[in-house]
């Protein structure tokens, strides 16, 4: 989200300075790895016209930087007829005018089956985006437009120096002065903003798990993104996601949709605390259902890796400005709930807007009301939009 309003903002012409707490590109946090979705099917009104949008700015931005980050896919959602949040999709697919096909007996060679009294929906708004080659994109785009960028650079304190200049101190005493700031600091969120402005808001950082399941032989091709083989949620229990197998030959991703909570400077590396094994098995369980002799589950997910999400109560993103001293100088961004990613051109477009002139056009031109991501809507009321 940073690299993507660091961008925005220079385009523009404004002097830009990113700050990265840890080395570029690293992999402390949750803008790393392989893959990440694109998909408009939510259940929540305020995202689809947000990917429409940002799906139109990932094309700009790779036309810019002459290589592509996005394979496009279909998005293919699986589950119980009965979901409630199947049938908002149906909803809201049909007001951002987005084609639905509910036949699947064709689709994706025959790789899905449907229990009784299930429903699948493909739309063709999906991929999957290569999230360490994308952060790498946006910086470099943004060097291209004069920023500049500035790793190990842990943010301490940020201050207001005077009316109109915001001060920004790191943990090895250097200093950093500016007109506007804008905080997306991730998993960190909610210990910086209690630290600079006192508010205590309920991001919590959950330490997530990335799985990859070895394809049975023969299948490979078929469950391939040049297959056809689309990006897809189960809406089952436990909630999963997957894409195509394009990171490593022979194998799929196909993970959760949740966590363990966790403090981001003190995680604790045994994979999922323990409990992880009934997980996978349920996981498993869940593969065979829908997509049966296609993986080898018995063995459970042959890698590994880890991740973390920044998770709110109801699961909407902070987009907001800090106010007190800081008014509308200080934008903060957080809490993107584990399908943030995919949001970023948008989002950082968003932020730049909001930090630049106080308002978010872009918002208002797709139809986005940004009170459903504002901080106050925790004030009273721990769990905000649920």
């Amino acid at each position: 989200m940073g690299s993507c309003a660091a961008y925005e903002a220079a385009k523009l012409g404004k002097k830009v300075l990113l700050l990265e707490q840890f080395d570029l590109l690293h992999h402390l946090g949750s803008s790393h790895g392989e893959s990440r979705t694109i998909r408009a099917t939510y259940s929540a009104p305020h995202y689809p016209p947000m990917v429409i949008e940002s799906s139109r700015l990932w094309e700009e931005a790779q036309a810019e930087s002459g290589y592509r980050v996005l394979t496009k896919t279909t998005q293919f959602d699986i589950g119980p007829a009965d979901t409630p949040s199947l049938q908002s999709i149906i909803t809201n697919c049909s007001t951002n005018s987005l084609a639905l096909d509910s036949q699947l007996a064709e689709q994706f060679s025959g790789a899905f089956r449907l229990p009784v009294g299930w429903l699948s929906l493909s739309t063709s708004l999906g991929g999957v985006i290569k999230p360490t080659k994308a952060v790498s994109m946006f910086q470099s785009l943004a060097i291209r437009h004069r920023a500049t960028i500035r790793d190990r650079a842990e943010v301490a304190e940020i201050k207001r120096d005077g009316i109109d200049i915001i001060r920004v101190s790191t943990t090895d005493g250097r200093q950093f002065r500016g007109n506007k700031c804008v905080l997306t600091v991730g998993a960190w969120s909610r210990k910086l903003i209690k630290a600079i402005r006192g508010l205590e808001l309920p991001i919590q950082p959950l330490h997530a798990l990335v799985w990859y399941w070895k394809i049975k032989d023969g299948f490979e091709p078929s469950l391939s993104a040049a297959g056809g083989f689309p990006t897809f949620a189960y809406f089952g229990e436990p909630q999963l996601y997957g894409t195509p197998s394009m990171e490593f030959p022979g194998l799929i991703k196909i993970s959760l949709v949740s966590g363990w909570p966790c403090d981001p400077d003190r995680r604790d590396w045994t994979i999922g605390g323990g409990d992880e094994s009934a997980v996978m098995r349920k996981a498993a369980d869940c593969i065979e259902l829908v997509m049966p002799g296609r993986i080898e589950t018995a063995r459970g997910p042959v890698m590994t890796q880890a991740c973390m999400y920044s998770m709110t109560p109801d699961e909407d993103y902070v987009i907001d400005f800090l106010g007190g001293e800081f008014g509308k100088d200080v934008v903060v961004a957080g809490g993107f709930s584990g399908h943030g990613f995919k949001m970023g051109p948008v989002v950082g477009r968003i932020l730049s807007e909001m930090a630049i002139d106080g308002q978010a056009e872009t918002a208002v031109r797709i139809g986005v009301d940004m009170k459903v991501f504002g901080m106050g809507r925790f004030e009273g009321n721990p769990k905000g939009n649920v």
